[in-house]
């Protein structure tokens, strides 16, 4: 229970921190979305104080108002669910825009990361296990494809498979003018048909690097004097391999891996900008684009309250995973 609560401790305070650096970064940002607010009503008529006051208000982001004034009343609207409304997308609420585009995100890249994952680690544990082999001589072949830039693969597969080869779709997340969006068989097989490309590309460029950190951690660990010990009583190899060494090589990827999961949920603003994926990524990139403050606070929460609960997972894993860990603890 100590080294859990002290685990709790500093993720709370990393939270608050968080927090507060979320409340202050687009702060310092250049522009004014209050001024931008009031361009675009200004094309429709006189704009009054009683306009200017009523924007800011509602963004937030009075400046009449002391910064700290400002930071309380941040503070009270997330205890309240009250994330603000967004300026892009005008009059929708923050929480509606990440409601529609968090669930592409995490059905594109939470699954492509997963794959990668797995099959990168199982890869990896064979060219560990069987050293100068064919599987070991993959490895090359596979951070070559991690050493492109991951924007000029994308664009590669996007301008062969889509266009010169037209077997999958250049844009989008699914065939808006042929399925109806819903649970139904039409939607879902559109939704995966159009998200084959995307997640193709995060799997080719992430699976080098987890294959040769697998099989880097796989040859540490067979020269340990346990593993010795291990083949030294006749134990089968199948077991030496998977209960002791790929259990002991693996810890170092799934703290890799808990980090990676963690950012899922921030999308990847390449491939969403490549392939027009309406996903988090794209949203963020609107928000940015466009001083919307309130928007910009909303997904940086998600991604902030994401990545901590990834690492505060993988630290309970941990302790299960290697028993070493609470005894240190």
């Amino acid at each position: 229970m100590r080294y859990l609560s002290r685990k709790l401790g500093f993720y709370l305070v990393a939270l608050w921190a968080a927090l507060t650096l979320n409340f202050l970064i687009p702060r310092m940002m250049p522009g004014d979305p209050v001024e931008i607010m009031l361009a675009k009503l200004g094309q429709k008529g006189p704009v009054t104080p009683e306009s200017r006051e009523a924007i800011e208000a509602m963004l937030g982001t009075d400046s009449s108002r002391p910064l700290w004034a400002q930071y309380g009343d941040y503070l009270a609207g997330l205890a309240n669910g009250d994330l603000g409304v967004s300026l892009v997308f005008f009059p929708a609420p923050v929480s509606s825009i990440i409601a529609q585009t968090l669930p592409w995100t995490i059905g594109l890249i939470g699954l492509a990361t997963i794959i990668s994952f797995l099959t990168g680690v199982g890869l990896g544990t064979l060219a560990g296990w069987k050293r100068g082999s064919w599987m070991d001589n993959l490895i090359p072949v596979t951070t070559m494809f991690q050493s492109v830039p991951y924007f000029w693969l994308a664009l590669i597969l996007l301008f062969l498979l889509g266009s010169v080869w037209p077997v999958f779709p250049l844009n989008g997340g699914y065939d808006v003018y042929n399925v109806t969006p819903g649970w139904n068989g039409p939607f879902l097989a559109s939704v995966v048909y159009y998200g084959t490309l995307p997640a193709l590309t995060i799997i080719l460029s992430s699976i080098g690097g987890w294959m040769l950190g697998m099989r880097n951690m796989m040859v540490s660990t067979l020269s340990d004097d346990y593993m010795v010990t291990a083949e030294a009583k006749g134990l089968r190899s199948r077991r030496i391999m998977m209960r002791y060494a790929a259990r002991n090589a693996v810890l170092p990827s799934i703290s890799g891996f808990a980090i990676s999961l963690g950012f899922v949920v921030a999308g990847s603003i390449i491939t969403e900008a490549v392939f027009s994926y309406p996903g988090i990524g794209s949203a963020l990139l609107q928000a940015v684009g466009g001083n919307d403050y309130a928007l910009m606070q909303g997904i940086l929460l998600i991604i902030t309250l994401s990545v901590l609960g990834a690492n505060l997972l993988v630290d309970l894993l941990y302790s299960v995973i290697d028993p070493r860990i609470r005894a240190r603890g």
